[in-house]
């Protein structure tokens, strides 16, 4: 640990862009470092209320913008490392972090002394001479306050701040018990036959595993964040995928140190007390109240006009695959570890498809240049230089500076592919350094992802749904590069939850488009393209197995809504977490067991640890907007710079510095129409 002179978290870094020295950083730094930079805040808000002068939109708005940059930069540096780097000692730090970062927030956002000056210059707002994303940044800091609980009185501002600080808590528990859990439960293997149906660099990936926990000879798959698993398709043996299937389905949930049910219960039953506290009839309902979306209502609306017709697709497919099951010479009743198995014999067998067949072709490499950032290059202009001499986090990280059109710096992305067992699952972008004239800051954006990493000198192959997570995840990439903004309020992906995944989506629709898949879908001996005629079957198949895809996704969404639609009373009485979550799918017609739900409670990382609560909705809601962008395109010329330079324009370039709807409105000149999510995903009937 260092002095906090020296601190090297709180020293400027002499990297371009600001990008954090992470070979000068140990983890005795960040505790320092934090102390150092809430002092620091703190003492900048005290400036702000002790101005004697009136309260004006530069002495306290834009003032309010200043502070805290120290304080923002040490928390990005610190919780990219602990959500992709996560060793013991930084669990460790993050456990005492978690109450001392949500003390601090309250302490800021509940600061009577400020919030009067806040409304005082939001009270004269009319008479002002704003610009648009001066007005806006008024009405969100005043609105963001008083639904923090700015307005609330010193004994209520008091149980909030436990409310909160016990959340914090609990909600770092669960993630540390997940990812316990779920490294705990990586499924072993003894003999190969077993995992007969695997390609060559995964039984590659499987050894290494093996090797890497002292395990020679064996294989080891560990575990994905969904309940279900990309080797799921592939494996013939049906023991493996059951042993596989059953691993994943008992995360969080066995009796043992990192059982989550009882961390869970608590934190719906707090959360809904803070709603209660704050005004609210439940957490959705608070949670709702500031996103797009507006109420539960509208949210269940929604969720309910897709469910009936997604289960009912999702039972004509069972009935497909139960028809493939009993024609074989072992008939059996179909289980869910059986559905992606024979999902993929039907795709065969319908569409002479085999998606399990695609990896050579998907070369991680290839579908980064010739791909992601060919299709980056084609809409934007903008170009890629690796820098492997700028250090990442962890030694998997790969560094790009990324350039305009014009060759003007935009900014550095970071990615980091692989899985390891000190990452936490899924993936997800965030932001190093966010964007802001006013600070003078470029940004810097990371990729996480979870492919498993063949040994060493092997080629790193692709399933479609990683090619399709690349994709989704640089979507989220360049709204945090492409957000030009005055305030880091408002920088990069800073806008309502329920309209953040919209861009990402969006990115997936030139994952088949002609030219890129052309460029990126190579195979990796022989360099040939992706047979035209395996491309048209990949079309053709688009919305075969969207009643399983769009049932498992409604189910954790509608679970997410009824956890939070809990008033305490009611969140008290829930003792049986599977009980809980089997009548509330039963609730909305998704209680088919050959379809589990995409996330169950205990390993629900979106919503009990992550910033997903009452909001898992948000990826299908963002999807209406999404399918009819991709119309948009489609109609407008597709992969030009003119249709990417409007949509960097109008959309992504706005960051969060007007209403998202709004803005949409601005791109798209109307608003979205639900009807091409519709035919997406097989519900237009």
């Amino acid at each position: 640990m260092t002095d906090v002179a020296d601190n090297p978290l709180l020293v400027p870094s002499a990297l371009p862009y600001g990008l954090p020295d992470y070979r000068t950083i140990s983890p005795g730094d960040y505790l320092p470092a934090f102390d150092a930079a809430f002092a620091r805040h703190l003492a900048e808000i005290s400036a702000i209320t002790a101005d004697e002068a009136p309260p004006t939109f530069a002495n306290t708005l834009v003032a309010l913008e200043r502070s805290g940059e120290v304080l923002g930069q040490v928390a990005r540096t610190f919780y990219t490392v602990s959500s992709a780097d996560a060793t013991a000692e930084i669990q460790e730090i993050e456990e005492t972090l978690a109450p001392l970062m949500a003390a601090h927030h309250d302490a800021v956002q509940l600061d009577a002394a400020l919030y009067a000056r806040v409304r005082a210059v939001h009270d004269e707002r009319e008479s002002l001479s704003l610009t648009p994303e001066e007005r806006y940044l008024l009405e969100r800091t005043y609105r963001e306050m008083t639904h923090a609980g700015a307005g609330l009185d010193d004994a209520q501002k008091a149980r909030l701040t436990d409310l909160n600080q016990r959340l914090s808590v609990l909600t770092t528990t669960f993630e540390k018990n997940l990812l316990a859990d779920t490294n705990d439960l990586a499924v072993v293997f003894d003999d190969v036959a077993e995992l007969d149906g695997l390609t060559e660099g995964e039984l590659s990936a499987a050894a290494q595993n093996a090797t890497d926990r002292g395990l020679d000879g064996r294989y080891v798959v560990t575990l994905t964040l969904y309940t279900g698993h990309p080797y799921l398709s592939s494996l013939t043996n049906r023991e493996s995928r059951r042993r596989l299937l059953e691993a994943s389905r008992s995360r969080g949930a066995r009796g043992n140190a990192y059982d989550n049910r009882d961390v869970l219960r608590e934190i719906v039953r707090l959360r809904a007390e803070r709603a209660a506290l704050l005004g609210y009839a439940s957490h959705a309902a608070y949670v709702t109240s500031d996103e797009t979306a507006g109420s539960p209502e509208a949210v269940h609306t929604l969720l309910r006009r897709l469910a009936v017709p997604a289960a009912a697709n999702a039972r004509a497919e069972q009935a497909a695959l139960q028809a493939v099951v009993d024609a074989g010479p072992h008939p059996f009743p179909l289980e869910a570890h059986d559905w992606a198995y024979y999902t993929e014999r039907v795709r065969a067998e319908r569409y002479d498809l085999d998606r399990t067949a695609l990896r050579p072709w998907f070369d991680a490499e290839r579908v980064l240049a010739d791909g992601v950032f060919c299709a980056a290059t084609e809409l934007y202009g903008i170009t890629f230089t690796e820098r492997p001499e700028l250090p990442g986090y962890h030694a998997d990280v790969r560094v790009f500076e990324v350039h305009n059109a014009d060759g003007s710096p935009l900014g550095l992305f970071l990615l980091d592919l692989y899985t390891r067992d000190t990452k936490r699952g899924g993936a997800w972008m965030n932001s190093i350094i966010a964007q802001s004239h006013l600070r003078g800051t470029s940004p810097i954006v990371v990729n996480n992802l979870n492919v498993p990493k063949p040994a060493p000198g092997r080629p790193t192959l692709l399933t479609l749904d990683e090619v399709t997570t690349m994709f989704h995840e640089f979507g989220h990439a360049l709204h945090g590069l492409f957000a030009t903004v005055t305030f880091p309020h408002f920088a990069g992906t800073a806008v309502f939850r329920d309209f953040v995944e919209f861009p990402s989506q969006v990115n997936e629709m030139w994952i088949l488009w002609p030219e890129i898949l052309a460029s990126y879908a190579r195979h990796g001996e022989t360099g040939a393209p992706l047979p035209p005629q395996v491309v048209d079957k990949l079309h053709a198949s688009e919305a075969f197995n969207q009643g399983f895809a769009t049932s498992e996704y409604l189910a954790a969404a509608w679970l997410d809504q009824a956890w939070h639609a809990l008033d305490v009373a009611a969140a008290d009485a829930v003792t049986d977490v599977a009980a809980f979550e089997a009548a509330a799918l039963a609730d909305i017609g998704l209680d088919n067991p050959v379809v589990p739900t995409r996330y169950s409670s205990t390993y629900f990382a979106h919503v009990f640890s992550g910033g997903y609560s009452a909001g898992y909705y948000s990826y299908i809601w963002s999807e209406v907007l999404d399918a009819d962008t991709v119309e948009w395109f489609r109609q407008n010329g597709g992969l030009t710079r003119a249709a990417g330079d409007r949509f960097r324009e109008k959309l992504l370039g706005v960051g969060g510095s007007k209403d998202p709807l709004e803005a949409y409105r601005d791109f798209r000149g109307r608003d979205a129409d639900i009807a091409p999510l519709l035919t997406r995903r097989g519900l237009g009937a």
